[in-house]
């Protein structure tokens, strides 16, 4: 049988030494140039595939309706997110790239705060996929989104991250 280690509180940002969740203090943070950019997808069958780009989607075109779903998501992470601070966010772009089975969805996200994004440009990849899924669910139940990841993210303190092809 294999036995995890709990993390101790102290490393965990959000939980203070009592194991009480917390809303991290940024007050003292430098408000700095922050972005962050994420990456997921959405795989269907041939069917639905063919009925979106065919502009055959009852619903009206998920693509551009998912690009929009994914812009106001990101404005309204600190609303889906318990602890993620309210964030000023100077711009957002969801760009949706078709693959051979479905879509790749892509969030760029901006702001210039005291705490990054990270968490906004993850929640409009996710919502831009869900969006999808309900417009063409009628066509295909059997959808499946996944691989949502932070790709890369710059500002702050710890500086710039990508995403290595081994990640």
């Amino acid at each position: 049988m294999r036995r995890t280690v709990a993390p101790s509180h102290a490393a965990l940002s959000h939980v203070d030494g009592r194991g009480r969740v917390k809303m991290v203090d940024v007050g003292d943070k430098s408000v700095t140039n922050r972005e962050a950019v994420a990456r997921g997808e959405i795989t269907m069958s041939a069917a639905a595939v063919k009925t979106i780009r065919q502009g055959a989607v009852a619903k009206g075109d998920p693509l551009q309706t998912a690009r929009l779903a994914g812009i106001m998501a990101a404005k309204q992470t600190s609303a889906l997110i318990p602890l993620c601070h309210p964030l000023p966010l100077t711009h957002v772009r969801v760009e949706l790239t078709p693959t051979p089975r479905g879509y790749t969805i892509e969030s760029r996200v901006r702001t210039s705060a005291q705490t990054g994004v990270e968490m906004e440009a993850l929640v409009a990849v996710s919502v831009a996929a869900l969006t999808i899924y309900d417009m063409v669910k009628a066509v295909d139940k059997t959808m499946v989104i996944g691989d949502i990841c932070l790709v890369e993210k710059r500002g702050g303190r710890s500086g710039v991250y990508r995403r290595s092809d081994r990640s």
